[in-house]
């Protein structure tokens, strides 16, 4: 196990600077695979939200970073970029042993991703137009200008932290704002972490706050007069309340939600490469992941075909410890989210769905610990409550169509609309499913790559707005236009 960063116990991080709390009250953190304390973490108060977003205020508004050439804007990210990379193998031991992700996941999408999309961003801050001429419509040249929103309420959940944190942090800095970040309860520990880069990368006093804490917390930096911007990602139930309190003081929201995404299997794809793919797609981070594409929905001619090799993947999972780096399913983050995927286990069968692989209670050889069998259901109604509500656990439906428009009218007969994906020897038939499925994000014979250089985000249920890519630095930023008598 890896040493949790100082507990710099007493002290929250405020504007770059670690101050004493007002508040007093600890967050421990359980380890979901020995559930066993592996830290602690000092809980935000009330008024620590409020010195934080006043800190934050100043620097925007009495600062330089706002008005800094972009130049010296990348060198800083670039420095505390240099910092991360030094610390990724740090960092992903301390994700896999705050939240339970296997190892070989968390190196690669929990600390090298997050790492990389720092070199993306400011790739792409320095090729952003941030000013540029537009012929004007009475002959005069408009100027457009994109300036800083202001003070940003970054909002984290615990099942993929850092991705999440860097991919909010960045571009909001680069593009000029200040950022009030709040980690989730269950995964504090790397957002120190974190923090102990940004203070040693020497940014200006104010910029960055890291305010671990619960629900408590997160409303208040929502509903704070002092914060232009909110970017939420959580649950979609969540984020509704996100965006009442943001519409009530019209501040501006983006919000990336729960996902049910689908996994359109067409009868020309090949049944070893269907199971391979969706065990990625839809059981990376043990299915805790909003873009996981857990309905799977295959032909009927070949349906057999198709379940009997995805049955195979799943019930040869290596299921265990997360430290180990054979291990592809580690356990759930917290026992209640164990309780939870066990009850849409239990349920399933009621509803005429018929279990091929696994079940419930705990794995074989495993003793301790917030796991769930990987398990896979056949014959599953796209009504029925485990297909149409997000489980975020090792679970996987299958689902028979007749033709290509009914798979596409199951993929879209959701509330949600994040991610999907489509398994063909013929990538013209799959690029024709991929535009007709309504969603933000879409694969063709892959899950969709996450590429930071694209733009990533939901439709429907599954928020609004876009992170990543150009796009996510536009997110932070307001549209000035300007004209001149010449």
């Amino acid at each position: 196990m890896t040493a949790p960063p100082a507990a710099h116990e007493g002290h929250v991080f405020i504007g770059g600077r670690w101050e004493p709390s007002s508040g007093g009250e600890t967050l421990t953190v359980i380890s979901p695979h020995t559930t066993e304390p592996i830290g602690t973490a000092t809980a935000a108060s009330a008024a620590d939200v409020d010195r934080a977003v006043t800190a934050a205020r100043a620097a925007i508004d009495e600062g330089p970073w706002p008005t800094m050439p972009v130049a010296e804007r990348v060198a800083a990210i670039r420095r505390l970029a240099d910092l991360y990379g030094e610390r990724r193998k740090e960092m992903a031991s301390l994700i896999t042993d705050e939240m339970g992700a296997p190892i070989s996941f968390s190196k690669m999408a929990q600390a090298t991703l997050p790492w990389s999309m720092f070199a993306t961003f400011t790739a792409l801050a320095e090729a952003h137009a941030w000013e540029e001429k537009r012929p004007g419509a009475y002959g005069m040249d408009v100027i457009l200008r994109r300036e800083p929103v202001g003070v940003v309420a970054a909002i984290v959940p615990w099942n993929m932290p850092q991705f999440l944190i860097v991919a909010k942090l960045a571009p909001a800095l680069l593009a000029g704002c200040a950022v009030v970040l709040k980690p989730a309860p269950e995964t504090p520990l790397d957002a120190l972490l974190l923090a102990e880069m940004i203070e040693q990368a020497d940014l200006p006093a104010g910029l960055v706050s890291v305010l671990p804490g619960g629900r408590e917390v997160g409303e208040a930096i929502v509903a704070h007069p002092g914060v232009d911007k909110v970017s939420f990602t959580g649950s979609t139930a969540a984020g509704r309340l996100v965006a009442a309190s943001c519409g009530a003081s019209l501040k501006r929201v983006h919000l990336e939600l729960g996902g049910k995404s689908a996994a359109v299997v067409l009868d020309d794809a090949d049944p070893a490469a269907v199971a391979e793919g969706v065990k990625v797609a839809g059981l990376m981070n043990s299915g805790q992941a909003c873009v996981a594409q857990t309905r799977i929905l295959v032909p009927e001619s070949r349906r057999t075909e198709y379940v009997d090799a995805i049955a195979a993947m799943v019930d040869s999972l290596v299921v265990g410890d997360p430290t180990e780096r054979a291990t592809e399913i580690g356990p759930l983050v917290a026992e209640r989210q164990q309780a939870r995927v066990e009850g849409y286990i239990g349920g399933a069968g009621a509803e005429g769905a018929r279990l091929v692989v696994g079940g419930s209670g705990m794995p074989k050889d495993v003793d301790r610990g917030w796991y769930v069998r990987p398990t896979l259901f056949d014959g599953v109604d796209n009504r029925s409550t485990i297909a149409r509500e997000e489980v975020f656990g090792p679970v996987l439906t299958v689902t028979g169509y007749r033709d290509t428009d009914e798979a596409i009218r199951l993929a879209n007969d959701t509330e949600y609309g994040l991610s999907g994906s489509v398994w063909t020897a013929d990538d013209e038939r799959g690029l024709d499913v991929a535009r007709r499925v309504r969603s933000g994000t879409f694969g063709v014979n892959q899950p969709y790559s996450m590429d930071p250089a694209a733009p990533f985000g939901g439709v429907k249920a599954s928020g609004m707005g876009r992170e990543l890519g150009p796009e996510g630095l536009d997110q932070y930023t307001e549209i000035k236009s300007i004209s001149v008598q010449p």
